[in-house]
């Protein structure tokens, strides 16, 4: 029998499965295809929708009646006009067409409100809508960075302490420095995050430029965030120390070229074809810097600035209210950003002490690290500083505050099944509720049920966030109560915000009702109604020579409005509205006096010279036309000097004289220079005058008859 072999088939080729996918790496974050509003596939699905709506009710309350507040400060708006007509004021950040003077802060603030309105027309709003914009972009770039670590649930609450923040509102709809500032302080922040992540250089040069082009918005108050990222990076950044050490450096020098690239085309500029460098008292920036406008505001040594003092000048902060650590917290204070700082405070210790034994890289003990550290400088700074320190700087505390409440929140509600946990967030959640009553009894006229409603319905969740609820909805209630209950007074003040006009270099946040005060009562804190105990700063006489404890009334100040912006017998200000709100700020033009300064404009440089800047501003922003800011912010600044000025007289280039010594400069307390003093009594002496609108005006074109502009001995 023979046997047959059958050969065996073999087998069929199977299809080759799909290679997993790898492991998401951290670098980027892909979104679900076609449900971009959803966000990352880890991301809750309500996160999205929820992140949509928060910028939404922050862009309604920023944008809210924009146009009513007018100039808002006059001082800027001004530089604003300047930029818009000529692109040498633009990068200089002069305060005039004609390039006398630029204001006394790097100009990197004024530049999106001039591009704005060189695009749309200068008015309220195309000036204001990029300061609004930006504080959407800065609850935006909040809400990512803190995510990042923390999850949605807190950066929602981060970005909702923050666009909440009285004061936040404020400067986000106002015309100061401080909205650039913030937003760009805040992408650093962002910027670091992702380095810390990444080991990346490129991330650490752009947190880095971030700062720089921060301090171009107002100068060194940007550096008291680089502490606090230089820290983090080098506990939880990369693995080498070496390596974390160099990119601390590479930190420091991007910061250095951000903002020196314009220090140093100015400085090399030549001085005869710039404008004087305002705030200086030799014509340097780096006299600015080091002077009045920076670390003067932390040693009290201004000269030049509004009643500043040399080194030997007062204690405690002098004229400027008493420092010390409780100062956030005071009288002028305390309604702009403190709401939520005993809070902060609580659930940052309480969050470091948690991650303590972590590992060095842990995320959470980063992130508390990163805004714990920008929360203590920058307060401690303002705190403690000797100079001028007005209120609104708080708003570079806002995104700091509700960082340290989103992530230290996050992580004790994450672990509340530990009586430890849930004990903190009764506890922040309880000092809160009695620190709000006590801000809300400040203006006790306003909403007096709304301390009721706070302190009673904080006591109450409070317990109720002791309880270790077994049942979600429960816990999820409490949560929610004490979201409400913890926002319930800074909502408040900010709806007042953004539904009062605010107007002047100094506002406040909140209801009309919030005014400044100290141990003296005084309108500022000090001693009086103005600093020093005077009625003017430094305690002196006014200009013009009153001695009454009434406000003196500038040239040109009248009791009513100009541009949706209440005055009165401060330029342009109000001892309403938000305290001395208009303090600071310009006069109001009559239409004759506009009239006079429009007709009178062709063939001369500057239509017309006036002491102080803020002076200058309101009369440059009713004629449109270059009005020379003498003696600069302050009218303190050597700037021109008596001979110059005759010369600009003599030359033809100023046609009018506007005042009889209005600003501040040569007073007491004043700048030291006299030159604004030493111009108005040439001018007085010399020149014919007439009533114009109740502004005394002096036509540089027509001398009094044997004056020496006529003899030619007063000419040089």
């Amino acid at each position: 029998m023979t046997a047959t072999l059958t050969p065996t088939p073999e087998p069929l080729p199977q299809p080759v499965e799909a290679a997993a996918p790898a492991p998401p790496t951290g670098r980027r974050r892909r979104t679900r295809p076609g449900r971009w509003w959803r966000g990352p596939e880890s991301d809750p699905r309500w996160a999205r929708p929820a992140l949509f709506a928060l910028l939404a009710v922050t862009a309604v309350l920023y944008l809210w009646n924009l146009g009513s507040m007018g100039w808002a400060n006059t001082y800027y708006a001004a530089a604003v006009q300047a930029g818009t007509q000529s692109w040498k004021a633009f990068f200089f950040g002069s305060t005039d067409a004609a390039n006398f003077i630029t204001v006394d802060k790097t100009p990197l603030s004024l530049w999106p409100m001039e591009i704005s309105a060189r695009i749309f027309g200068l008015s309220s709003w195309s000036m204001l809508v990029p300061q609004a914009l930006m504080g959407v972009a800065t609850v935006g770039v909040l809400y990512a960075t803190v995510k990042r670590w923390s999850g949605a649930g807190a950066g929602l609450v981060a970005g909702a302490v923050c666009a909440l923040t009285p004061v936040a509102a404020l400067m986000f709809r106002f015309n100061n420095p401080d909205a650039s500032l913030t937003l760009l302080m805040t992408v650093g922040a962002y910027c670091i995050t992702r380095a810390v992540e990444r080991e990346s250089t490129k991330w650490i040069v752009l947190s880095g430029l971030s700062i720089g082009l921060a301090f171009l918005s107002k100068e060194l108050q940007a550096f008291l965030v680089l502490p606090a990222f230089g820290l983090v990076y080098l506990i939880a950044g990369p693995p080498r120390l070496g390596r974390r050490l160099w990119h601390c450096v590479l930190l420091g020098l991007a910061t250095i070229a951000g903002g020196l690239w314009w220090v140093l085309i100015v400085q090399l500029w030549p001085a005869s074809s710039r404008p004087y460098i305002g705030g200086s008292q030799n014509n340097s920036f780096w006299n600015v810097l080091f002077g009045y406008n920076g670390f003067g505001r932390l040693t009290g040594d201004e000269t030049g600035s509004v009643g500043g003092r040399g080194p030997a000048g007062g204690n405690g902060g002098g004229m400027w209210g008493a420092t010390g650590l409780t100062r956030l917290f005071n009288a002028s204070f305390g309604a702009q950003a403190s709401w939520l700082i005993p809070a902060a405070v609580i659930l940052l210790t309480a969050g470091l002490l948690w991650t303590a034994l972590r590992p060095r890289t842990d995320r959470t003990r980063a992130g508390l690290v990163l805004w714990g550290g920008w929360l203590v400088v920058t307060a401690l700074a303002i705190s403690l500083g000797q100079g001028i320190i007005h209120e609104y700087y708080t708003v570079a505390l806002a995104p700091a505050i509700g960082a340290v409440i989103g992530i230290g929140g996050a992580l004790m509600w994450k672990h509340r099944d530990d009586p430890f946990a849930r004990g903190v967030l009764a506890v922040a959640l309880f000092v809160t509720a009695i620190w709000s009553a006590e801000l809300l009894d400040r203006t006790p006229d306003w909403h007096p049920w709304l301390h009721d409603v706070v302190l009673i319905g904080g006591i109450a969740v409070s317990i109720a966030l002791l309880v270790p609820w077994h049942q979600a909805r429960l816990a999820h209630a409490a949560l929610a109560g004490a979201l409400v209950i913890g926002l319930l007074g800074p909502t408040a003040y900010t709806l007042a915000t953004v539904t009062t006009v605010k107007s002047g270099a100094i506002p406040l946040a909140g209801p009309a009702s919030v005014g400044r005060g100290g141990p003296g009562g005084g309108a500022f804190p000090g001693r009086g109604a103005f600093p020093g105990g005077g009625a003017f700063p430094g305690g002196g006489q006014a200009p013009g020579g009153t001695t009454t404890g009434q406000p003196p009334t500038f040239p040109g100040a009248t009791n009513g409005a100009t541009g949706g912006a209440p005055t009165g017998g401060f330029p342009g200000g109000t001892r309403g509205g938000g305290g001395l709100g208009g303090l600071l700020n310009g006069t109001r033009v009559g239409t004759q006096l506009q009239s006079l300064l429009e007709d009178g404009a062709d063939g001369y440089r500057w239509v017309a010279a006036a002491v102080g800047a803020n002076n200058a501003a309101s009369y440059q922003l009713a004629s449109g036309e270059p009005i020379m800011a003498i003696g600069g912010f302050n009218g303190s600044d050597p700037a021109p000097s008596l001979a110059e000025f005759q010369r600009y007289v003599a030359d033809g280039k100023v046609h009018y004289f506007l005042g009889s010594g209005g600003g501040f400069g040569g007073g007491p307390g004043g700048g030291s220079s006299g030159t604004s003093t030493s111009i108005s009594s040439w001018v007085s002496a010399n020149f014919e005058s007439r009533t114009v609108n109740g502004v005394t005006i002096y036509d540089l074109t027509q001398p009094l008859t044997g004056s020496s502009t006529t003899s030619g001995s007063g000419l040089t």
